[in-house]
């Protein structure tokens, strides 16, 4: 049996070290992290994300700000808004939850945000940082980041001589993921939908990280025994056995072969997801530290 990732516990940790660096940060009287989330439009799951995230900012003592604009905003409009809070001294992080409506186009509006304030780590500035090893001084994505700190958990921090299989080549999560890996010395193969013989592929992975958002696709056959498996997907599918339309989450493993395999698996829910927001926290302090001229915290 495999050993459990708690993602739920590890995001506490980091949730803990960023409350006490925001308690550090008033103490030398530099003021509290500023958090700026910007929603438009009423998708359902848009919500729920920018609820937790506004909740958690608050709870890490943070100055929370949140802008929710009407699904009719043009794109000039949030331009202007998102020029306002790069301009805002008392702002850090600022984030604009995906997708848009289809009147303004997300590429622009990423590229508009302070790469300093880019606390999801999408700004061109930041992805090159990331590509060429300047890790110092990136802000990574969210969902990577937390992936990362759940492998160091198991692996260490050093991963010299290990093979790492990501399946998944998105800008959010695959291609930051495959390049966090490369800095901390893995061999790394980026697979995909036109990638030949995945299941073997898969099989050569010391480190299989599952980005691909169809469930359990990645079956135990596909797993090397003893292999860490870190499991981004979120998946809902029919759950006929609670009753008639209900559902139920799954991630891109099947967890219940993967894990009579693997050395160690991270469970959906309760791995990855926990660390998605425990990251944004923590990026959103170190940007204030940052701009306060003291040195980076890690974590």
């Amino acid at each position: 049996m495999a050993q459990v990732i708690d993602g739920k516990n590890v995001a506490e940790e980091v949730v803990r070290k960023v409350k006490a660096l925001t308690g550090d940060l008033a103490a030398q009287g530099k003021g509290k992290p500023g958090l700026a989330v910007v929603i438009v439009g009423e998708d359902p799951a848009s919500q729920v994300y920018v609820a937790s995230k506004s909740r958690t900012a608050k709870e890490c003592g943070f100055h929370s700000v949140q802008h929710t604009l009407d699904a009719a905003t043009t794109q000039a409009e949030l331009l202007a808004l998102i020029s306002r809070l790069n301009a805002d001294p008392e702002i850090h992080g600022i984030l604009v939850q995906l997708p848009l409506p289809g009147q303004i186009d997300a590429g622009t509006v990423i590229q508009a945000i302070a790469p300093e304030k880019d606390v999801d780590g999408f700004h061109f500035i930041n992805v090159g940082k990331l590509g060429t090893g300047e890790l110092e001084t990136a802000f990574v994505p969210c969902t990577p980041a937390g992936s990362m700190l759940l492998i160091e958990r198991v692996r260490g921090k050093d991963l010299s001589g290990l093979n790492a299989v990501v399946i998944g080549r998105s800008n959010i999560v695959g291609k930051p993921m495959a390049n966090l890996l490369l800095s901390a010395n893995c061999t790394v193969t980026v697979a995909h939908s036109r990638t030949r013989d995945l299941p073997a592929l898969a099989r050569t992975a010391d480190i299989l990280v599952a980005a691909v958002g169809r469930p359990e696709m990645v079956r135990g056959d596909w797993v090397k025994p003893g292999a860490t498996v870190i499991d981004v997907g979120i998946n809902r599918i029919p759950a006929p056995e609670k009753g008639e339309g209900k559902t139920r989450l799954v991630g891109d493993v099947a967890y219940a072969e993967a894990e009579k395999v693997a050395g160690a698996i991270t469970p959906v829910p309760g791995g990855v997801g926990p660390m998605t927001i425990a990251m944004l926290m923590a990026n959103t302090v170190v940007s204030a530290y940052l701009a306060a001229g003291l040195d980076r915290p890690s974590f």
